[in-house]
């Protein structure tokens, strides 16, 4: 844990909620804004461990009052869509620049042999295949698009099972004209390319295959090796922070682990 990155997190989160005219209940010891921090807290430091982040910030007086961990958690529940709200209006404030990087990676809710036992996502739609590691996976994929500098801009949860170029057009359509997105030899489509740069005016570059010829631009293949390894960057400490071992009993409850992923992760890699 570090104060230099809890205070400024909780700052301003606090400052958005506080000019969105939110206000806590009256009682409560602990605002607002000091739980979804903890949520933050327990994707960096605790692999979303929420009772460890709540009695090492209780302990080391990082709130300002004392609460329970079941208290903390139903309230976090309550504040899921603030958590979402945030995830959504960091990225928008970064949305800058002409160069983005995209990438998909698993977000399992059990093990494939569970599958058929599972409650919370049923169907074959789920079943997805994780080339990266070679193994079967059943659940959600996460598709994220973030800066040069690692920081998430836009997300995307969509079924395993789904092709990485099924969200790509939504996801490009808030991108500035002109940008360009690099992307893994996944995103290899040349329609879709197409359709994208004429729908939206972004440029989808993914890496090309041995077999195929290389990019119509010079730079593009340039940049492309030089950008391309932050999605990676990206990717290890989301897995550190427990994206592949999330454990929620519902999907609400992991929509609330992923978007504290994400918070985190822009705090984390903001300039």
């Amino acid at each position: 844990m570090d104060a230099n990155w809890i205070i400024p997190a909780f700052v301003m989160i606090d400052t958005l909620m506080e000019h969105l005219e939110h206000q806590s209940d009256p009682r409560a010891q602990v605002p607002d804004s000091a739980i979804v921090t903890v949520a933050g807290v327990a994707a960096k430091d605790f692999a979303h461990h929420h009772e460890r982040a709540v009695q090492v910030m209780n302990g080391m007086g990082y709130l300002s009052g004392r609460i329970s961990v079941s208290r903390c958690t139903r309230r976090l529940h309550a504040l899921r869509d603030w958590l979402a709200f945030i995830a959504v209006t960091v990225g928008e404030l970064l949305t800058q620049g002409a160069v983005f990087v995209l990438d998909s990676r698993p977000a399992p809710v059990c093990r494939r042999a569970r599958a058929r036992r599972c409650r919370k996502v049923r169907g074959r739609a789920y079943c997805g295949y994780c080339s990266a590691k070679n193994e079967q996976c059943f659940g959600w994929r996460l598709h994220l698009i973030g800066t040069p500098q690692g920081a998430p801009v836009t997300f995307q949860r969509a079924p395993a099972g789904f092709h990485d170029l099924t969200p790509i057009h939504q996801l490009a359509f808030a991108r500035p004209e002109g940008a360009r997105l690099f992307g893994d030899k996944a995103y290899n489509a040349a329609a879709d390319e197409q359709t994208i740069q004429a729908e939206t005016g972004v440029r989808l570059v993914p890496g090309r295959k041995a077999t195929m010829g290389p990019h119509a631009w010079v730079l593009d293949d340039w940049e492309l090796r030089e950008d391309r390894h932050t999605i990676e960057t990206v990717n290890r400490q989301l897995a550190k922070m427990g994206r592949e071992r999330l454990h929620a009993r519902t999907n609400s409850g992991l929509e609330l682990k992923v978007h504290a992923s994400l918070i985190a992760l822009a705090f984390t890699n903001v300039d």
